[in-house]
This record gives structure tokens, C-alpha cells and sequence, in this order.
């Protein structure tokens, strides 16, 4: 059996694409079982039972598999192509396969938070353990991905107990939230609202649900675009027309549009104060140019931070950052081998199982003849000599058969082995 890895992230495709490849929670279970037929139809020897795990968040969709295929890569992609109706065409430039140790060390990586758009964030290993779940309750998992998987927990349980990667702020998002929890006691007593649904947004509002707010507002111009994200982080989804009714709702509004003018100006926010009684808001502008009219940060109960703002406060954790990952790799790295080591010892067992049987048989035979010697009244001492020539005749045939009908280095190098076999501890 081989492991396997294929997926795409938001590194490799963009959220259109990762859209139409998500699996919605109460899909993944029969998702997880339609891949193993799939992989079983594909494989030279179809009795080999393929294991399969899905994992599916807004920033990647993978599958992990254990599997005796031919051609898995191309299977894997295909599958996902058919279940979800796309072209493979469309779909593999954008997919990453990592096989054997490959795999093992992405599954460490993304349940650790290296792997993901904040570095270090939490949720990852939640989503992992979620999907882990519904394929054991698929019925895919076996051996192979129970174990790996087993081990990836572990790791990320050390990743983030013995370095600092989560500890720092290390993107624009959890920059953002961290000067928001400076402003409000609880995130989760506010309103907050996001404007745009791009990417920028997308991670922002992923890291701002983590804090469950009170609400959580998407405005978008394209109202099913952010229906849609919305719909992913149990919130709401207004048009962008709506703010100027709308903005004194919010608490914490979050911004990052493509829009070349501001879409929130002066009067607009001073209106809203005033709707508010003089409530404060905190605002952040992660538009480039700009979405919120600068004059903004001139009022009294506005805290507006730009992106230039909070990339100040990202290089604080800089350094922090730079030796948590590399302390996080060297953990995982040392991890990875440790379980391929368990998979070079996993592969033996088939030959080893089969020398216990082999040697099993021959005896059971030998000792079968000594009894009916025995039984005809032959002498014990004889028989038990006759036995143990026996036994030792047998186990010596088939080496002894492969060295003499071996040439040149194959044979040198069983003439070097074959002691080393045979070698047993004095007493």
C-alpha cells in the first residue's frame, strides 16, 4: 500500500475554483465512500481495499489515501473532476499530489498551521480531526491512515505546545483581531461587518468567526458572492447599497474592495455615530487604494487602522515567527521519518507472516512422521534424530536452492547474508 495526497489550496487555485470543489459537511461521508470505489474500479488488483479521508475547508479541499494503484494521481484527480462535474482539464493544473513521505509531511504541516493562510491558526486541526471522523464513520479508514493520522495529531499537539507559532500575529487578520480585542472586552458582544468578498476578506471574516461575534455581515455588490461566504461562516449577506441604512449596526467593519474611490466617506460614518450616540467604532481599511476616506480617522469614537497600520503590527512577531516555524519543521521532519520508519516495518509483514506460516507447515509435517514412527514402535532417540535432521534439511533447502542457482553479485550478496540470517545468540 502507498499513501497519497491530492489537493488544492489557496496557494494553487483561486476561491472560485476552491468553491466548486468544496464538499458541504453532510456530503464528505458519501464522498469518502464514492472515492473508494473509485480507486477499487481503478486498481490492477481490485480485492485491495483503498482507504480514503476528505478534507474540505474555505481554503482547501484534499484527499488522503491508501491505496495499490497504478496511476493514483490521475486517479485521485479524476475523481474529483467526476464528483463534482468539472473538466480535469480545468481542474489538474491546480491540484498538488505528494506521495508517500510527501503526504505524511503535509498532513503534519496543515494540522500544525504551517500550511495554512494564518500561520499557526487553530481551526485547521479541528476541521482535520472533524473529517478524520466522518471517514472512520465511512468505513474509510484502515491501518494506514488510522496510524497516519493518529501521529499527525500528536505532532500538532507538540507543534503547539512546545513552539510559539500561534502565540504571535502573523498575518493582517490576526492583526486585525488583535487590536480589535484591545478596543472591546469580548469580539463576541459586537457586530461586526465585513465589505468585499475577496480572499483578503474571506481570511479576515474566517479569523473574526473563530472569536464568535455577536453577527457577522457580509456586504458585497454581488449579493449571492457574499450570500455565499456568509452561508460558510454562519453569518448574513446584505447589498453593498444597503450601508448607508445599515453601517450603524456595526461595531467592527472590516473593509477590502477593488473599488478605485472610497465607499465609505465622512458624512456617512458621521451619521452613523450619531445613530450610535457616540458608541465607538473600529474600522480597518485593508483596501489598496483606499475604501474608507482618510478624514474618517479624525472623529472622536472612530479607531481606523490602514493596512500599512497593521503591517506594523505584524512585524512585531517577526522574529517569534521566523523561530517557531523553523523549530515546528525540524519537529515535523523528525516525526515524518519516525512514521515512514513504522511504514518500511508495516511493508514486512506480509513476508513475515508468510516465513511463520512456511515454517509452521514443515513443522507440523516433521512432527506428524516422528509420530507415526513412534506409533510403530521406533526407537525415541532415532526418531528425535530424524527429526531434527529433518527440520534443519527443510529450512536450509530454500537458501541454499537460491545460492546455488544465483551468479555473480546477486550471488556474492546472499553468500554475505545468509550467515547474518541463519546467525542465532549463544547461550
Amino acid at each position: 500500500m502507498q499513501l497519497l495526497a491530492v489537493g488544492l489550496n489557496h496557494t494553487t487555485a483561486p476561491v472560485s475554483l476552491r468553491e466548486q470543489l468544496a464538499f458541504a459537511p453532510d456530503q464528505v461521508g458519501h464522498a469518502v465512500q464514492a472515492a473508494r470505489s473509485w480507486f477499487a474500479r481503478h486498481a490492477p488488483d481490485q480485492s485491495a481495499a483503498s482507504e480514503a479521508a476528505i478534507l474540505s475547508t474555505c481554503n482547501r479541499t484534499e484527499i488522503y489515501c491508501a491505496h495499490a494503484l497504478a496511476n493514483p494521481v490521475d486517479a485521485a484527480a479524476h475523481f474529483l473532476a467526476d464528483y463534482h462535474k468539472l473538466q480535469h482539464s480545468q481542474l489538474r493544473p491546480h491540484l498538488y499530489a505528494l506521495p508517500q513521505d510527501g503526504a505524511v509531511r503535509h498532513a503534519f504541516r496543515v494540522a500544525s498551521g504551517l500550511d495554512s493562510m494564518v500561520l499557526g491558526e487553530p481551526q485547521i486541526l479541528g476541521q482535520m480531526k472533524d473529517a478524520v471522523r466522518q471517514a472512520d464513520a465511512a468505513g474509510g479508514l484502515g491501518a494506514y491512515l488510522h496510524q497516519m493520522f493518529q501521529r499527525t495529531f500528536a505532532v500538532a499537539k507538540e507543534v503547539r505546545t512546545t513552539t510559539e507559532i500561534g502565540a504571535h500575529s502573523v498575518s493582517m487578520a490576526a492583526a486585525a483581531v488583535r487590536l480589535a480585542q484591545r478596543i472591546f472586552d469580548s469580539i463576541s458582544e459586537q457586530h461586526v461587518l465585513f465589505i468585499g468578498a475577496g480572499e483578503m476578506i474571506e481570511l479576515c471574516a474566517t479569523h473574526f468567526a473563530a472569536q464568535n461575534p455577536k453577527s457577522l455581515t457580509i456586504a458585497n455588490r454581488t449579493l449571492e458572492r457574499g450570500e455565499t461566504l456568509a452561508h460558510r461562516l454562519g453569518g448574513q449577506a446584505i447589498r453593498l447599497a444597503q450601508l448607508p441604512e445599515q453601517l450603524a449596526q456595526f461595531d467592527i467593519v472590516i473593509s477590502c474592495t477593488a473599488s478605485s474611490l472610497p465607499i465609505i466617506g465622512l458624512g456617512l460614518v458621521e451619521r452613523a455615530l450619531k445613530a450610535r450616540r457616540r458608541k465607538p467604532v473600529f474600522m480597518v481599511d485593508l483596501a489598496v487604494p483606499r475604501d474608507i476616506e482618510p478624514e474618517v480617522a479624525r472623529l472622536n469614537d472612530v479607531f481606523l487602522y490602514t493596512v500599512d497600520d497593521l503591517g506594523a503590527v505584524v512585524q512585531t512577531g517577526l522574529e517569534h515567527r521566523q523561530a517557531a516555524v523553523a523549530q515546528a519543521e525540524a519537529i515535523i521532519e523528525t516525526r515524518v521519518q519516525s512514521f515512514m520508519h513504522w511504514l518500511d516495518d508495516r511493508a514486512l509483514v506480509p513476508v513475515i507472516r508468510g516465513l511463520h506460516e512456511q515454517s509452521e507447515a514443515i513443522r507440523l509435517h516433521e512432527l506428524e512422521r516422528a509420530r507415526r514412527l513412534l506409533a510403530k514402535g521406533e526407537d525415541v532417540d532415532s526418531v528425535l534424530e530424524a527429526l531434527s535432521r529433518g527440520l534443519s534439511a527443510k529450512f536450509l533447502h530454500g537458501p541454499q536452492q537460491a545460492l546455488h542457482q544465483a551468479q555473480g553479485e546477486e550471488r556474492a550478496r546472499l553468500a554475505g547474508l545468509l550467515p547474518q540470517l541463519f546467525r542465532t545468540r549463544r547461550r
